[in-house]
């Protein structure tokens, strides 16, 4: 099969697709044929016998041995949360940071990672926010002139919800190792559409959630924490995190070890219908493969750029290939172009600088000529300028 024939089975896959034109993936993905049939098949267990739990956590077990996979990582160092932003939370409370230590942190990175680490300077942690030109991206470089002896970890996301930007988290992580400091990463914009090899890209500690390019509805985050980090401390404890769970369910004070792996971070119940849905969106996408999937909404990125420039619309964030990816955000007036962009019938998001396009791997070439279509009627109809941008 072709990658066109693969990437027309995925449309397919998608019955969103034949109702608008949807451009938000970004925000979170639609469901897939595989991902429905995947939670109704759980449903249908549930009540027709009463809930297999036992099957269920076998499978659990499966979804993490095919998550570790898809990182490049091992199943011990795989945790299941509920969305990126307690993945973040519970890196920022395990590291052990004391009065005086500082963080890195990109100024208008996402608001939910700066929060979590911000609750610190109630401890006398120090946060610092590196300044950062929505054009331009992280590197190693950015970060080092703020790093000193009491510099901890450098957090910052993969791909900026606003503005698009794809950092240099290799670059960045080869600092983090040198300088022996914790590298925190929110791949929650590139998951899935971007390949992550947490071992080359020497990450610590990796949060996403699942329902953008893992095509997963809310509910269900992925934390990665590499294997021999056993300073990291979880701060709520529950019978999943010890290392000798009691066999009679009775807590004993004398024994408080907790687990070596991941899984010290998981506290009770995960969410087992979005991990059923997770290991068949996972098979989807890997029967694709992800640098297939970057490579096609890249190609579409090309695209929508020269029909751009030739309409004289310009864009938040890098042009380049490698520091951009699949969001680009039109400096077109939220208020009117947001309103008109839902009238005809096209789902994308209003943002800082203008409305974010996102591509996934079932948009096409001719999702971008519709869209053209539709921004080109917009110049004619409505009286702002273009250059007029609602911040």
């Amino acid at each position: 099969m072709t990658s066109t024939d693969k990437f027309a089975a995925i449309r397919d896959q998608f019955p969103v697709t034949k109702r608008m034109l949807y451009l938000d993936s970004a925000h979170q993905t639609p469901l897939s044929l595989h991902v429905r049939d995947a939670l109704t098949a759980f449903i249908s267990e549930g009540y027709e016998t009463a809930g297999p739990k036992p099957v269920w956590l076998r499978r659990v077990e499966q979804t993490r041995a095919n998550v570790a996979q898809f990182f490049n990582a091992s199943s011990s160092e795989i945790a299941f949360v509920k969305n990126t932003s307690e993945g973040l939370n519970i890196a920022a409370n395990a590291v052990p940071l004391t009065a005086g230590d500082n963080v890195l942190l990109i100024e208008g990175d996402h608001p939910n990672n700066a929060y979590a680490w911000l609750n610190l300077k109630r401890k006398g942690v120090e946060v610092r926010f590196v300044p950062l030109n929505d054009n331009e991206i992280a590197t190693a470089e950015t970060f080092e002139p703020y790093v000193d002896e009491r510099t901890k970890v450098i957090t910052l996301s993969h791909v900026t919800f606003h503005a698009g930007q794809v950092h240099d988290v290799a670059g960045v992580g080869k600092l983090c190792k040198d300088r022996g400091l914790y590298l925190v990463v929110d791949a929650m914009q590139s998951v899935g559409v971007i390949p992550i090899d947490v071992k080359a890209l020497n990450i610590s500690v990796l949060a996403a959630g699942t329902h953008k390019g893992l095509l997963v509805p809310q509910g269900l985050g992925v934390l990665y924490v590499a294997d021999g980090l056993n300073e990291l401390k979880p701060a709520y404890l529950a019978m999943s995190s010890m290392a000798n769970p009691p066999a009679d369910y009775i807590a004993r004070a004398d024994d408080l070890a907790v687990r070596d792996d991941a899984l010290r971070f998981e506290y009770g119940n995960v969410n087992l219908p979005d991990l059923h849905a997770l290991d068949a969106a996972i098979n989807l996408i890997q029967d694709v493969g992800v640098a297939e999937i970057q490579k096609h909404v890249m190609a579409l990125g090309d695209r929508l750029l020269g029909h751009l420039d030739a309409l004289g619309i310009a864009v938040v964030g890098p042009r380049e290939a490698g520091r951009r990816n699949h969001i680009y955000v039109l400096q077109l007036p939220v208020e009117q172009w947001a309103d008109y962009f839902s009238r005809n019938n096209v789902r994308v998001s209003p943002e800082r600088g203008g409305i974010r396009i996102s591509l996934a791997m079932f948009n096409t070439v001719e999702d971008i000529e519709r869209l053209v279509a539709v921004i080109r009627s917009g110049l004619e109809a409505l009286p702002s300028p273009v250059t007029e941008v609602n911040a």
